[in-house]
């Protein structure tokens, strides 16, 4: 594994990518640091925030982008003035679900990825077996998420690559008959589509999960919700899964994701999600 949280604290995270020690905030570590303060200056590459975004400070011997294995799977690691880096391996755990879902199921599965960003639910479903569709509003990120597919070796595989707004896309997909067996979403809390058009997530969450609701297959298989919106608990995600899917049977997750520090000493809360499957 070329991914290591080092250590987290006082509101910043200290994380390895592969040879590169990363320094940046989370609001969300709000324990003292475990290592002392010498190891946290051996960061090479250190995130300073201005207001929504931020920059980072590189050390020479650091490139612009590098790549790295993670999880069966390829990624260019890039450090993004929002402070993200292109991975999010707090969600391994929602892929290997994903991606044991699709290998159990009973045939072909269709899956839909809205908000894909980067493309990490998207290639674990593909690694599955799966034809998957990948709807993302930034075609910065659609261009990023297939020059991870390609490094995965699933350049070839079945992935529709999409730039476009999770809801616009969805109304033209019900409009069109489209139907998908299994559905993977992570919509922020604040964004805006390829036309500026506006997302915020207290008023549109439940519009897509509608919209979902007409493009699903008769037989659906699995829908994962991540979340990293502020104020909304795994509860939440959860209890509108069971009332969007309210007339199929099937098993409900919900919880925490985080990340184990290197020592053991403790693990990081980084988003949330809540999930159902057909068969558990």
């Amino acid at each position: 594994m070329q991914y290591e949280l080092i250590d987290s604290g006082e509101g910043e995270k200290l994380e390895r990518y592969g040879e590169v020690l990363m320094r940046r905030p989370d609001p969300g570590a709000l324990w003292k640091k475990y290592l002392p303060e010498g190891e946290w200056k051996k960061a090479q590459a250190v995130y300073t925030r201005h207001g929504q975004k931020g920059t980072w400070k590189l050390s020479k011997e650091v490139p612009q982008e590098w790549e790295l294995s993670f999880a069966e799977l390829r990624f260019i690691i890039k450090p993004t003035s929002f402070k993200h880096t292109g991975l999010f391996p707090e969600q391994v755990e929602n892929w290997q679900f994903t991606e044991d879902v699709i290998r159990r199921a009973r045939g072909p599965v269709k899956v839909l990825n809205l908000f894909g960003y980067t493309g990490g639910a998207t290639l674990a479903s593909a690694l599955g077996g799966a034809e998957v569709c990948l709807v993302d509003g930034s075609k910065t990120a659609v261009a990023w998420a297939r020059k991870n597919a390609a490094l995965s070796g699933l350049a070839d595989a079945p992935i529709r690559w999409i730039v476009d707004d999770c809801i616009a896309f969805l109304k033209r997909e019900t409009k069109r008959g489209q139907k998908y067996d299994a559905i993977i979403m992570d919509p922020p809390a604040f964004g805006h589509g390829p036309k500026d058009e506006l997302w915020k997530i207290e008023e549109d969450f439940l519009k897509v999960l509608d919209l979902c609701k007409s493009v699903l297959s008769e037989n659906p298989v699995f829908i994962v919700i991540n979340g990293y919106a502020a104020g909304y608990s795994p509860r939440a995600y959860e209890q509108s899964l069971r009332q969007m899917l309210s007339n199929k049977k099937g098993v409900y997750e919900s919880g925490e994701l985080v990340l184990t520090a290197q020592n053991k000493t403790h693990t990081l809360p980084c988003g949330i999600y809540a999930r159902w499957s057909a068969h558990g």
